[in-house]
């Protein structure tokens, strides 16, 4: 089982939950889980955390992705179906969508496609919640994966599931 971890899931666990300079614990788990392949980031959503903040050099989640180890540990190995980002473009989100439109939706449809092509192997992690009533471009990644069949949960769960503790490491 991989868990594909949604930009929003960095940015909120460093922002509200789990600050890098506060809770380093959480974020050598999460290097951890990526050496042994448990977690990992897609290139696409990888690359929309790093080039994110306004200011960078103030940023620590920016430094962190920064880390050659850590980018080593989370980055997945590999490179995107073509078929499958289209896929998911045009039953998740819809067919005839104008570029004003595919811009607006960023980078979810990538993240999803990388756990379309493994459904039983693969989680989408995100903190989007679920808004069944939005439409194209606004759809949420949740909502865009139950129409889809892939499997996705909130961070909290994947904590859970993957046994999170400030203690998991042993000395």
């Amino acid at each position: 089982m991989i868990y594909l971890l949604d930009a929003s899931v960095l940015i909120t666990a460093n922002n509200l939950y789990y600050p890098i300079d506060r809770v380093p614990e959480y974020w050598g788990w999460l290097e951890y889980l990526g050496e042994s392949g448990k977690v990992k980031i897609p290139q696409e959503i990888f690359e929309e955390i790093r080039d994110g903040p306004d200011d960078a050099e103030k940023d620590l989640l920016y430094g962190w992705l920064q880390d050659e180890s850590v980018r080593n540990a989370l980055l997945l190995a590999e490179d995107v179906d073509v078929h499958a980002v289209r896929h998911v473009v045009e039953r998740g989100y819809a067919s005839d969508l104008t570029d004003t439109e595919v811009e607006m939706i960023g980078r979810d449809p990538f993240l999803i496609a990388y756990a379309i092509v493994d459904v039983p192997g693969r989680w989408v992690v995100t903190c989007e919640v679920s808004k069944r009533k939005l439409q194209r471009q606004n759809r949420r990644v949740p909502d865009v994966c139950d129409d889809l069949g892939v499997k996705w949960c909130d961070p909290f769960r994947m904590n859970r599931d993957l046994g999170f503790k400030t203690s998991w490491k042993q000395k």
